[in-house]
């Protein structure tokens, strides 16, 4: 497919053409769903924690005699039905990570870049570069071209200059080629990807 190519003062800079086989597919919810869970799952923190019988702080003195109360027998109230009793069988810390194949994840890439040249969302950029980071220039450029909820991808290395400015602009993200993700790309309204951010990330899929 054929894309145009724009520069960032909205000017025309040619035009591109794009790997069928990476932006031209017919974008499938279920791989993008997976590679999704996957992606937040790895990301989950997993510290949540309780304290069991035998971690909380509490006396392990036997509460009453065995026999003769016509009560339960109990012998510790550290047990879980007493107030300030340990937890039953309660969160512990643990990673929430599971495996998805390697194949599948650049699948799920391609699928998420198809979906933004699908719906006209994707914008190729001759070049991400600024001669000075001067953060209300490039906050002027992207208002002019539309631009709100963006991530931008740039080739293997990101603009110094370019980067410094972008970063006190709500909405706009910067990432390398080897950065790119299902979920940054799903999430923001439009995808920018620079001439070089395209050679590499055809590189890296094919």
């Amino acid at each position: 497919m054929k894309l145009d190519v724009i520069k960032l003062d909205a000017g025309k800079a040619g035009s591109i053409d794009l790997a069928d086989d990476i932006f031209g597919l017919e974008p499938r919810a279920d791989i993008l769903h997976r590679v999704v869970r996957w992606q937040r799952a790895k990301a989950q923190a997993g510290t949540h924690s309780t304290l069991g019988k035998s971690e909380v702080s509490y006396s392990t003195k036997k509460i009453y005699r065995q026999k003769g109360t016509g009560g339960a027998r109990h012998g510790s109230k550290k047990a879980p039905i007493f107030r300030h009793g340990g937890v039953y069988k309660g969160p512990t810390p643990r990673s929430h990570a599971h495996d998805l194949p390697k194949k599948f994840r650049a699948l799920g890439l391609k699928h998420a870049l198809s979906s933004k040249a699908a719906t006209g969302n994707l914008v190729v950029l001759e070049a991400a570069e600024m001669t000075e980071a001067k953060t209300a220039i490039l906050a002027k450029a992207a208002k002019e071209l539309g631009w709100k909820r963006v991530l931008i991808i740039d080739g293997a290395d990101v603009n110094e200059n370019f980067a410094r400015a972008a970063r006190n602009i709500e909405g706009i993200d910067v990432l390398p080629t080897m950065g790119a993700n299902v979920y940054d790309i799903l999430k923001r309204d439009t995808l920018v990807i620079t001439k070089a951010g395209v050679e590499a990330l055809e590189a890296r899929l094919k």
